[in-house]
């Protein structure tokens, strides 16, 4: 995920630096989603419990990293309507506003 999302966002301004703690968590929510979902479709939706049938845990896995993905994924801008509220502020030369202009 990271080397197919992060140069499109870097080329926008909306990952710098600053940002790449945030993005990992994004990733990692992910990666936690697919492997949640994984287990799911490989074994059945209800398993046994020490009082009976119980929901699958890793249904509760994959609803959290869904929600934790969303979450994150929308302040990157990763949906159509969250891309409408992104700004990025870029500079009279060109260059994007950001920890770049700062360090210059």
């Amino acid at each position: 995920m990271w080397q197919r999302l992060a140069p499109g966002l870097e080329d926008r301004g909306v990952l710098t630096t600053w940002d790449v703690d945030a993005f990992l968590v994004l990733c990692e929510a992910l990666a936690r989603y697919r492997s949640a979902t994984q287990l799911v479709n490989g074994s059945a939706l209800l398993v046994q419990g020490g009082s009976g049938l119980m929901k699958n845990p890793a249904l509760q896995v994959q609803a959290e990293a869904e929600r934790t993905f969303l979450q994150v994924a929308a302040r990157f801008g990763l949906t159509p309507s969250d891309r409408q509220s992104i700004k990025v502020e870029v500079g009279r030369d060109g260059n994007k506003g950001g920890a770049d202009r700062l360090l210059s």
